[in-house]
């Protein structure tokens, strides 16, 4: 999975994560659990406010 991938990457965090917030979670924690999807293979630094606010809202989406 790439920083791209958003909705991909939000199924994967609300199977990894059920008892996690998506709601309350904050970026750096955010950033942190995609990086260790193991599934995930692209540069840290490709991730920006826009990325991680994009699979913040996929993941509330998929929680829902």
């Amino acid at each position: 999975m790439k920083w791209t991938d958003v909705q991909e990457i939000a199924i994967e965090l609300a199977e990894t994560y059920p008892n996690v917030d998506p709601v309350t979670i904050r970026f750096v924690d955010l950033r942190t659990k995609v990086m260790a999807l193991s599934e995930f293979d692209d540069d840290p630094d490709r991730c920006g406010e826009r990325v991680l606010e994009a699979i913040q809202q996929a993941w509330i989406d998929e929680m829902d």
